[in-house]
């Protein structure tokens, strides 16, 4: 049995995604067990093999099939991290195309303590849908804090430590 807590890590094609093992070495020493999951096109961008060895856990792209085992321990926490314009948008909505939205929707759903650090293009922020999703999430409960290219992980990881201080600027 694991008496390490799980965090349930989403993580989408953005550009912090190529650091994501730096992000993962963090949590993990921190205390955390991590399970990593994958929007379809940030699987393309990372070594999930290599990700499967650093968190000893497989990287979960695909819908598990009907009697399955659940590939990964229930999560304590759920982070998305880089979170993307579509990942912002379409979670807000509910749309449950693919298993890292499912994990996010379920989140929400459950209640789960649910961290998001969107990385999203200026010209595609300015998108009004995007505020309204931003808002959206926040009602519901999730904390959400930008992620820039020049902030590092560890300013992330000190918002995961303390929620209070998580939640998008008005």
């Amino acid at each position: 049995m694991n008496s390490r807590r799980v965090l349930a890590l989403v993580v989408s094609a953005a550009p912090p995604v190529l650091r994501i093992s730096e992000l993962i070495d963090l949590l993990m020493s921190d205390g955390w067990t991590v399970c990593v999951t994958a929007t379809p096109t940030a699987a393309t961008w990372i070594d999930r093999g290599a990700v499967a060895q650093q968190t000893g856990y497989p990287v979960r792209v695909e819908w598990r099939q009907p009697g399955a085992p659940e590939p990964h321990p229930a999560a304590d926490v759920v982070v998305v991290a880089p979170a993307t314009f579509n990942v912002i948008n379409k979670w807000a909505l509910g749309i449950n195309d693919n298993v890292a939205l499912g994990i996010l929707n379920q989140a929400l759903g459950t209640g789960l303590p649910t961290y998001a650090f969107p990385n999203v293009k200026p010209e595609l922020a300015a998108h009004p849908a995007y505020a309204a999703s931003l808002q959206r999430l926040v009602d519901a409960g999730a904390h959400i804090t930008p992620l820039t290219q020049d902030k590092g992980w560890s300013s992330s990881i000190n918002h995961i430590r303390n929620p209070d201080s998580a939640g998008f600027p008005t």
